[in-house]
């Protein structure tokens, strides 16, 4: 299959190069200084196994994609991307394109599937970081991720089965999940902390911070009544699989490279704004999970200073 990388960040980056490497053809789709620096020497791809060029086409529209039957997207934008993202695949992919939600949170892909029939989910696991244009570094090796797909809204079939092979030809783990969106609603709640990471100082109370954040989550999706695989089989999955290069200095998440960038946005609405949208359809309280995202927001906003804030006047308040 051919695989549009749309959305070629830290996670797309990193997913799409490994592809390129194991002879799949890519397209990669970015913007800006990004692009800019792809077309002009390839995308490096930082691994654990040295630095590659990775010399593929790059665009900032579908309309400049070379669409065959085969042509598989995978989604890579962070969430509050994906509706332009998807506005541009609609308008210019062809209508039975397979589309693969590689976004962390839970609503890319009810908005891929209002547009498109055949929707996957893909569950995140993959440490990387992108704060130099051109530029992705995967965290881990020698496998670089765990990417386990599922159709949308549930079960599996040969898209599943072809990219999950394709994945792990790449050095990807990857399983094929009946029901992917248990597995992506455990690793939004493990995203909760996200907020947290980038907004506020690293000490006891943010670390307080973020577990009651996580535990306010868990409350919600309890009542939600969905799907959710347990804390343990989640900790069984990841198990020894991703292991963290000796190489890399630890850095932070994806929401603290939002705000180191100074993109001015972030995917808080979808990772923490994701439980008090959930909270307020039951008419349950969100009390920590308000808080993270009005402080992510704000840094966002106003081009604050990453790690700035103290955790314990929010902790105060609440």
């Amino acid at each position: 299959m051919e695989y549009v990388v749309y959305g070629a960040g830290a996670v797309g980056g990193v997913i799409g190069g490994h592809l390129h490497l194991a002879g799949r053809g890519v397209t990669l789709v970015a913007r800006g200084e990004h692009l800019a620096a792809i077309r002009a020497g390839g995308l490096v791809l930082d691994a654990g196994d040295g630095r590659h060029r990775i010399d593929a086409p790059a665009t900032d529209t579908a309309a400049e994609v070379a669409w065959t039957d085969d042509t598989v997207v995978l989604l890579a934008v962070k969430s509050h991307q994906a509706a332009a993202a998807l506005a541009d695949l609609r308008a210019h992919a062809p209508a039975d394109t397979a589309v693969v939600c590689a976004t962390n949170g839970i609503a890319t892909e009810l908005a891929t599937l209002r547009l498109f029939a055949r929707t996957y989910a893909v569950c995140v696991m993959l440490p990387a970081t992108h704060l130099e244009p051109g530029v992705v570094v995967a965290g881990c090796h020698p496998t670089t991720a765990i990417l386990d797909i599922g159709r949308i809204p549930h079960g599996t079939d040969a898209t599943t089965a072809a990219v999950a092979a394709d994945l792990h030809a790449a050095g990807i783990a990857s399983e094929e999940r009946a029901d992917i969106m248990a597995w992506k609603r455990r690793k939004l709640l493990l995203n909760l902390g996200n907020g947290v990471d980038a907004s506020f100082a690293q000490d006891e109370a943010a670390d307080e911070l973020a577990e009651r954040a996580v535990a306010e989550g868990e409350r919600v999706l309890a009542a939600a009544g969905v799907s959710l695989v347990t804390a343990e089989e989640d900790r069984e999955r990841r198990g020894s699989v991703l292991q963290r290069r000796t190489d890399l200095e630890r850095r932070g998440g994806s929401t603290w490279q939002s705000l180191t960038r100074g993109t001015g946005d972030s995917e808080i609405d979808y990772l923490g704004g994701e439980i008090v949208l959930q909270g307020r359809l039951l008419g349950l309280p969100t009390p920590v999970n308000e808080a993270v995202v009005a402080a992510t927001r704000h840094l966002a906003r106003t081009g604050g200073e990453p790690r700035s804030l103290q955790a314990s006047d929010v902790l105060a308040r609440l």
